[in-house]
């Protein structure tokens, strides 16, 4: 899962047609009035393409022209005038960026990246004149330096105050002469490499050459549903080609819904390694060749380090994170490693010796072979497979159980309102109501899979929640996206437990957003420190092990029976079978992250990616390392999703999330006094220390003894 930093929307086909300046004529750009549609959501209806890159300029002006008066005010700085006109500031800004990003996103389509990657810099350049803006530096300094002189701000606002102070101290703001000018230019020159680095991750997924075309004879062991959806896959590839259509073909991606698939049922094992070997090749040479550019990345964020006065970017990064220091990083990451190796060495030489029984002595279990065999051993051991569970998810009752579970939290409820405007014929939008009937906020919820959209999964906003002097809340503009297999004729949509569990995690990220009650727009929602956001989204994922959720919803959608509890029996135990290797496979991740975060010195360019990467996560390798692959130059969390240096932050949120499930568990999965304490974090967003909201709603700070427990992980006591 994913949070994006801009946000992400997509319009409809007629929606995307370039308008000339003569053609715009005589029609006022959409971003520049007051939205008429519902709760003045995004009027996708009425914006046209060459609306945005007209609306993030002028934006710049206003939001440049609004500082201007800030500091320009003849007054006394006071929090009022200074540092709460600031974080009020940039609102046409703000939501053309949102949209034009989420847009890109979902859609892909190249006319937009066109226009993302022309106004990113500009908006690079916006951001850091506003962080070296000295006027503005020295009213906030002031205001910082005099608010023990204001008893009368409340808790919040004395937070916002050392929030902002610290936000421009630590990105540049006290930098003299040509430090502040190198600062301007390290900044718009990340912004470029992140933008281009993103756009080839897309770009490469729809790349011809990264497509297994196979014959019927080569689906031996893939469930119908997926054959089905690989034989459409197929049919409109070729027809995309201008080809005729063979309905001999099937067609398989690099995308979730038919990759994952592919690589757990195909019996045919050397096209698993072929597939295996494309999806970890990608951006590794050609057109959209990451490797050099992912180098200026970890350069560039190092040169940034060192100016501020840091021995590396991590360092840099850090500040203002529950860990504060690559050290902490580093020692929860050690932590975990201590405790899951050898149970997930274990595990894989059990899966190797199954698979021995039927494939010789001389087998050896490859990246490849993993997820066939261990699917196969768990099957066997516990009688179960994705596939078993797939039934009792259909979309439609998946959708009303995952809304369901913030009704039995929060008392939340969910509308559908077909007179907002969406972005795509496939999205739906949700009015959200609270549990005394007040407007929450609006849910667009954007699931199947298309061409040219991002890979994953995500929450974003459309527009942030905040409250004005009186009091008068702003609604949340939230959106979930996913990339769930696209209905086939009137076949049912059925969900592998991933993807429930996928769905459930946006879905807390969205409950965050929605849940907002924060005054300042820097504290609402999701804007939390880096470490701690994930804590709502993972919590979520805990109910799709618990029969009393389940009960709600999972019903076979043939027979309308209820998933019996051996099933959920038998899933919690295989899903323990996996947690040692997923667990490894992350601190892989996060070893990566903190390796090219910790450089002191510049990678050459004639550093081998490859080599490097080898050398970062042998620490915690489980697989020899196969020539050719790696990730890196597809890592989009760490080189343009805003996770540098912060991917530990999945392992982080999950010792939180284990830890306050098991408030729930010791009180009641569904109990209203934990939940309501749980929501109280949910409102705060960024208003309170993270630390201290957390140890308000357990009664202590968090350890790392629920999730070992959770996992099944033996600790020696």
């Amino acid at each position: 899962m994913e949070i994006k930093n801009f946000i992400y929307g997509t319009l409809t086909a007629m929606t995307l047609m370039t308008v000339t300046e003569s053609q715009a004529a005589g029609r006022e750009n959409p971003f520049f009035v007051v939205s008429k549609a519902p709760y003045e959501a995004v009027p996708f209806d009425k914006i046209h393409i060459s609306d945005y890159e007209e609306a993030i300029k002028e934006g710049i002006s206003r939001h440049t022209k609004e500082v201007e008066a800030i500091v320009s005010n003849s007054e006394a700085p006071t929090f009022e005038n200074t540092i709460d006109a600031y974080d009020r500031s940039g609102h046409l800004l703000n939501s053309a960026i949102l949209t034009l990003s989420n847009l890109e996103s979902a859609m892909g389509d190249t006319v937009l990246m066109k226009i993302m990657g022309d106004v990113t810099p500009l908006i690079s350049q916006h951001q850091t004149n506003l962080l070296l803006n000295e006027g503005l530096w020295e009213r906030i300094k002031k205001v910082y330096d005099d608010r023990a002189a204001r008893p009368d701000l409340s808790p919040e606002s004395i937070r916002l105050i050392e929030e902002t102070y610290k936000s421009f101290d630590q990105n540049g703001a006290n930098l003299k002469g040509e430090d502040r000018e190198k600062y301007r230019q390290l900044m718009g020159k990340l912004s470029d490499l992140t933008v281009k680095f993103g756009q080839n991750v897309s770009n490469e997924m729809s790349n011809p050459d990264l497509r297994l075309w196979v014959k019927e004879e080569d689906l031996a062991g893939i469930p119908e549903a997926i054959r089905t959806a690989a034989r459409e896959a197929a049919r409109e590839a070729l027809v995309a080609d201008g080809k005729e259509d063979d309905s001999s073909l099937y067609l398989f991606t690099m995308y979730a819904p038919s990759y994952g698939p592919f690589m757990k049922y195909a019996d045919n094992r050397s096209l698993r390694e072929q597939l295996w070997k494309m999806y970890n090749s990608r951006n590794t040479k050609g057109e959209f060749d990451n490797t050099s550019v992912l180098k200026e990345i970890a350069n560039t964020r190092l040169e940034l380090g060192k100016l501020m006065g840091k021995e590396n970017f991590s360092q840099f990064k850090l500040q203002g994170t529950m860990a504060a220091t690559p050290e902490a990083v580093m020692n929860l990451l050690e932590d975990l490693r201590t405790h899951y190796a050898e149970p997930a060495r274990k595990e894989m030489k059990e899966i190797e010796a199954y698979a021995q029984k039927s494939e010789g002595k001389e087998f050896q279990l490859m990246p490849w072979d993993y997820s066939y065999w261990a699917d196969k051993l768990m099957n066997e051991r516990y009688a179960f497979n994705d596939e078993v569970m797939k039934p009792y998810f259909e979309l439609n009752n998946t959708i009303d159980g995952v809304f369901g579970l913030a009704t039995k939290l929060y008392g939340y409820t969910f509308k559908e309102n077909k007179d907002i405007p969406v972005y795509h014929p496939d999205v739906k939008a949700y009015e959200v109501y609270d549990s005394d009937g007040s407007m929450l906020g609006v849910l667009y919820a954007d699931f199947f899979y298309r061409t040219g959209k991002s890979p994953g999964a995500w929450m974003t906003e459309f527009r942030g929640e905040e409250k004005d002097a009186l009091g008068n809340r702003t609604l949340p503009l939230i959106s979930i996206v996913c990339n769930f297999s696209k209905p086939v004729g009137d076949k049912a949509v059925l969900l592998t437990p991933g993807e429930v569990e996928t769905f459930l995690h946006e879905f807390g990220h969205a409950l965050h957003g929605l849940s907002a009650q924060a005054v300042y727009p820097s504290f609402a929602g999701t804007n939390v420190y880096h470490d701690f956001v994930e804590l709502f989204s993972q919590f979520n994922e805990n109910y799709l092990t618990e029969k009393e959720f389940l009960d709600g919803f999972a019903r076979h959608h043939e027979t309308g029976e209820k998933m019996p509890v051996e099933l959920i029996e038998k899933f919690v135990e295989s899903n323990r079978f996996g947690a040692a290797y997923a667990c490894m496979r992350q601190l892989g991740f996060g070893y990566l992250d903190m390796a090219y975060h910790t450089i002191t010195e510049p990678l050459p360019d004639s550093l081998n990616v490859e080599e490097f990467e080898v050398k970062a996560q042998d620490p915690v390798r489980l697989f020899n390392a196969v020539e050719g692959t790696m990730v890196s130059p597809n890592f989009g969390h760490i080189f343009s999703g805003g996770y540098a240096s912060g991917y530990y932050g999945y392992k982080w949120s999950e010792v939180l999330d284990a830890d306050a499930f098991a408030a729930f568990k010791e009180n009641g999965i569904f109990d209203k006094k934990t939940a309501d304490k749980f929501k109280k974090m949910l409102q705060a967003g960024g208003s309170v220390d993270p630390m201290t909201l957390y140890v308000g709603f357990r009664g202590k700070q968090p350890t790392t003894e629920a999730l070992l427990e959770r996992d099944g992980i033996k600790v020696d006591k």
